[in-house]
């Protein structure tokens, strides 16, 4: 779809009445900024700007956002301040802009430190605010969305970074619609070839697909209404990085379970366990194939009941059971809260941030511990985007660790007081050694002893997380 200034307005406007004289002055201002400025493509630049406002415009993003947005080349590649942006709209519109805006390479001797720079710079944007990264994922959704114009070294290496990189950082907000097509846009330029393959073949099953898949959406829907359940359902095939990944893995197509998806939205919370019943009643469920992340959430927000049925001819359809509003955190994470708390947005992602998100503490902790840019990449890519276990405490709560992660990291990430007064560990009923390496749904106790406050000097080589290494050290220092 051709995004133009009209349409942009348009969207704006069923949602931000009050503030469309300020967006429109962000655009006029942006395009003025950006005359006589073309994309590789030929077009007129003003035209990715709009493209990175519509997006976020799509998730119903504050006005702030959305100027920023429209202006978050200027600085760079125009002769405007930040001053100026601040005198013509606001302090939060200037920050935004100047948060998303390159380091100069004057700044730098080698190419490669200003990129770990850039890089540190847009991650630990997430601690001032949010909103910088959310605007960085809308500006690299639409540069890989017209990635054809560039140079084949140059698609590959952007597709790169949108893994080792965009993709991590939209994953831990939830952001799970800019995820899979991030994903799959980088998969494109990556390997062509495989990309065009489980192309076909994903085009293939939802044909071979669609009839029985019909059929199930039909006799769910009529058992809910029935039942009081007013739903809707939509049909979902998993994307194709996801498919990629599996078969990566292993898999073969016809063993990935959740390759095609019910999706069930309904009122209330109560209405989502009525259908799993409902719906139990109607298909027999694999049982080792059931996840309830409504009552336990993943660590970025994503809530939902997951059960895997038999479907007709005995094919196995995974159906996704969750509210309105689960199914709209499911989609856009963390910038759900644009929609959800629109008059409050900004303060309440930050506090949702800070109290929700496990990844947030630590980024916050690598931030503090490692001045120097490349170790501090190097240990964020180590910790927070790479892959992760989640373990239970006594009570239930899931903790997430990074894949590799001891028991010292676990004691450490409930709290030091725990770690420093460790003596051993029952995982799962079972005595382990605190060297212990942690695996997906372990059930973790840990036994202290007061009297004892002082850790042990191998531990530092055991603990694989920057957060344990660190408090070890520092017990040891101060005794």
């Amino acid at each position: 779809m051709e995004v133009t200034k009209e349409k942009f307005l348009e969207l704006v406007k069923t949602y931000q009445l009050d503030s469309l004289e300020k967006v429109k002055k962000a655009y006029a201002l942006a395009e003025y900024l950006h005359k006589d400025q073309f994309r590789e493509s030929g077009e007129e630049y003003i035209n990715h700007p709009l493209n990175v406002a519509y997006i976020l415009a799509e998730m119903h993003a504050d006005s702030d956002t959305l100027c920023a947005a429209l202006l978050h080349d200027t600085l760079e590649d125009t002769k405007i301040t930040k001053e100026e942006i601040e005198e013509n709209f606001n302090s939060d519109v200037a920050n935004l802009v100047d948060g998303v805006t390159k380091l100069a390479k004057m700044n730098f001797a080698t190419k490669e430190e200003q990129n770990l720079a850039n890089t540190r710079k847009i991650i630990t944007g997430l601690s001032n605010d949010v909103r910088i990264i959310i605007i960085k994922l809308a500006d690299r959704l639409h540069n890989m969305r017209t990635l054809q114009y560039k140079r084949a070294f140059k698609q590959k290496e952007n597709s790169l970074e949108t893994l080792e990189l965009f993709v991590p950082l939209a994953y831990s907000l939830g952001a799970y619609r800019i995820k899979s097509e991030l994903e799959d846009l980088s998969l494109k330029y990556l390997k062509p070839g495989v990309y065009k393959q489980i192309a076909q073949k994903q085009e293939l099953i939802a044909e071979h697909s669609m009839p029985f898949l019909q059929e199930m959406l039909l006799k769910i829907q009529e058992i809910l209404t029935c039942n009081g359940v007013n739903s809707e359902i939509k049909i979902r095939t998993k994307n194709i990085y996801g498919i990629y990944k599996k078969l990566e893995e292993g898999y073969k197509l016809s063993n990935i379970h959740d390759l095609l998806a019910l999706k069930i939205m309904v009122d209330e919370l109560y209405d989502c366990y009525i259908s799993l019943g409902l719906i139990h009643h109607l298909y027999h469920p694999m049982n080792s194939k059931f996840k309830d992340y409504i009552c336990n959430p993943k660590t970025n927000m994503y809530q939902s009941l997951h059960t895997t049925v038999f479907g007709p001819n005995g094919e196995l359809v995974q159906t996704q059971i969750r509210t309105y509003e689960m199914d709209k955190i499911a989609s856009f994470g963390l910038t759900s809260y644009f929609d959800i708390e629109s008059d409050d947005a900004r303060v309440k992602m930050q506090k949702a941030l800070k109290d929700k998100f496990q990844f947030f503490t630590s980024l916050v902790d690598i931030d503090s511990t490692f001045k120097n840019n490349r170790d501090f990449v190097r240990e964020v890519k180590k910790e927070v985007f790479a892959d992760k276990v989640y373990v239970y405490t006594p009570k239930g709560e899931v903790i997430e660790l990074p894949k590799g992660s001891t028991v010292i990291d676990f004691a450490y990430k409930i709290h030091s007081d725990i770690g420093n007064t460790m003596i051993g560990a029952i995982v799962n009923d079972a005595d382990v050694p605190l060297s212990y390496v942690l695996q997906n749904k372990d059930r973790v106790k840990v036994i202290t002893d007061k009297l004892i406050s002082t850790p042990k000097k191998e531990w530092e080589s055991i603990a694989q997380t920057s957060l344990a290494r660190r408090k070890i050290r520092e017990v040891l220092k101060s005794n």
